[in-house]
């Protein structure tokens, strides 16, 4: 390494080119850090894993400046359906609503998705991806870590991951890259949290699924039967089929008791499965494949300058889509904190604040993926005549109907109480640690825009009615100018001070009304008057929401758990 100082080569190097480890380079590189990612794959894999992405996971691609073009090669407002053998539907779920500004279930096709990311970062020119390199080793100490990487032989998920607590000898042809912080985006296998002897608890699940994915031939049009997302609830043979962009489709099948592996994957069989609900010569079969499952979380995510994202860190059954999306929300959580710490805005304790926060939103998705497949693979004749029984009476239920079409199931985008970086929840409804709506804003030219855009990529401050910056001195607001903060006075739709004398528009905030009333709703709902001011951090999650004129101890706190302190006259992080 020709580093005579050993001063860091780049800000953050990753490890892992998935979607966790490109939307993490896509984050990073719109904030301006210098990035380098080691993928030891030369080229992308060239299969679907992941297929589905929610509203959440939009906005956090807005955030990253793609959605939109990733959005051009999905199918949006997607169709959920839980049907019986016979095809009667038990209960479809059709949400329209979009509280993030986004469609909230969306299907796509991973190859498509992960070029559209890897080719987007061509955008950035201090963020680099190096192909064929894979990594071996690390050493961190106070000041950084040296990741040590090798040319690899370019064989899928070939190589072993060393045992718990191993540090790898070195290779001959390693190189060397010197950064501040070094990410893990390596998978479920990840040598990454091998080397650091981290262990993952949970269970894995024995039960194996095969997965087959195909594609229409050039000018067939033989899927048009199969529109939406299917989990057939048949005890016989449980089966999940996923429509895709541009003619893919998946079906998964479970093997039932005595089905061997061998036979499930012989093309003979796959070809009698899929010729029940397919027509097998006007399709390509792409892939079959048996699999088992794990619903596992890693102990510690992370170790000094280490940090373990995606499947390295959380490992999700694929029953309600959100493996991958996991991995996103990590992303999304550690690129701001990251950027933070690297720029002297906040002290290094702020990164223990990524574990507390995503590790129960993660595990609470595993749940809920655990709960959906004994919902959909119960093959005991008694017990799927009590779930019909009791699905069919639950959409008939007031409130429990809500629950199930509106998917309250889902957990929120919100931190439990005492894990997050914020002030504590100030009622029972707060919205501390809960993540904003995202509604589509109008200023007074009619001109329109998602409120995240106006928001921009530093710290907001709302305010319901009023100015935000209301009480602040001027030593706040210039602490403030240093996080790069926007002020927002948002009204209701139709809600703007009208009178006979125009007062002078406030230099330095913007007006907006909230036209689909998401953030109004929320502030409503959770008993803040107008007059109140969210403290809203870059990831759109809520520090802190205040009464009117209790905006400045508000924001005092801000500075205090940043770690910031006065340095002549100003303040920087200690």
């Amino acid at each position: 390494m020709n580093n005579k100082n050993n001063d860091p080569q780049v800000d953050v190097v990753i490890s892992g080119l998935g979607p966790t480890g490109l939307t993490l380079a896509h984050l990073l590189g719109k904030r301006g850090l210098s990035v380098i990612v080691l993928e030891r794959e030369p080229q992308f894999y060239g299969n679907a894993r992941a297929v589905y992405t929610d509203d959440e996971c939009l906005r956090i691609f807005q955030a990253a400046g793609i959605a939109e073009e990733l959005t051009k090669d999905m199918l949006v407002n997607a169709t959920f359906q839980w049907v019986l053998p016979d095809g009667l539907v038990l209960h479809q779920l059709i949400q329209t609503a979009r509280p993030h500004g986004w469609p909230a279930n969306n299907l796509f096709y991973q190859p498509l998705l992960e070029t559209t990311l890897a080719d987007g970062l061509a955008r950035y020119p201090q963020v680099s991806v190096r192909r064929g390199r894979e990594f071996t080793r690390f050493i961190q100490d106070a000041d950084g870590v040296t990741v040590m990487h090798i040319a690899s032989q370019g064989a899928q998920y070939s190589k072993q991951a060393p045992v718990f607590g191993e540090t790898p000898a070195p290779q001959e042809g390693e190189e060397a890259l010197r950064a501040r912080f070094f990410v893990a985006c390596d998978g479920g296998r990840s040598a990454v949290r091998a080397q650091l002897g981290i262990k993952m608890t949970g269970k894995s699940f024995p039960n194996p699924w095969i997965v087959v994915d195909i594609k229409q031939k050039e000018g067939e049009d033989c899927l048009r039967h199969l529109p939406y997302f299917s989990f057939i609830c048949d005890p016989e043979c449980p089966t999940v089929s996923c429509r895709q962009p541009y003619g893919h489709h998946r079906f998964e099948f479970m093997l039932m008791p005595g089905q061997a592996k061998e036979h499930m994957e012989d093309p003979r069989t796959v070809r009698a499965y899929l010729s029940k609900y397919v027509d097998v010569n006007k399709i390509e079969i792409l892939r079959s494949l048996v699999y088992t499952f794990n619903a596992l979380v890693a102990e510690k995510w992370r170790d000094g300058r280490v940090l373990l994202a995606g499947d390295a860190a959380h490992m999700t059954p694929q029953f309600v889509g959100q493996g991958m999306n996991a991995g996103v929300r990590d992303a999304y959580n550690l690129a701001w904190k990251l950027d933070a710490v690297l720029r002297g805005q906040a002290r290094d304790s702020l990164l223990d604040s990524y574990q507390s926060e995503r590790r129960p939103h993660a595990k609470a998705m595993i749940d809920l993926s655990i709960h959906m497949k004994n919902f959909v693979s119960t093959a005991n004749p008694l017990l799927c005549s009590l779930r019909n029984v009791a699905t069919r009476t639950a959409r008939r239920t007031p409130g429990l109907r809500e629950f199930l079409s509106e998917a309250k199931f889902k957990p929120r985008p919100r931190y439990e109480t005492g894990a997050y970086f914020g002030l504590p929840r100030q009622r029972r409804a707060g919205l501390e640690g809960e993540q904003l709506p995202q509604p589509l804003l109008v200023d007074r030219e009619s001109r329109t825009l998602l409120m995240d855009e106006a928001m921009g990529q530093g710290y907001a401050l709302i305010g319901y009615g009023v100015d935000p910056r209301k009480s602040l001195a001027d030593a706040d607001l210039q602490q403030l100018a240093r996080l790069d903060t926007r002020y927002l006075t948002l009204y209701p739709a139709g809600g703007r001070p009208q009178g006979k004398v125009s007062p002078s528009a406030p230099v330095g905030v913007d007006e907006w009304e909230d036209m689909t009333g998401e953030c109004i709703r929320r502030f409503k709902e959770a008993g803040y008057p107008l007059g109140a001011v969210a403290v809203v951090r870059p990831d759109r999650f809520v520090f802190a929401m205040t009464n009117p004129g209790a905006v400045q101890p508000a924001i005092h706190s801000l500075l205090e758990q940043l770690g910031l302190k006065a340095v002549n006259g100003q303040r920087e992080a200690s």
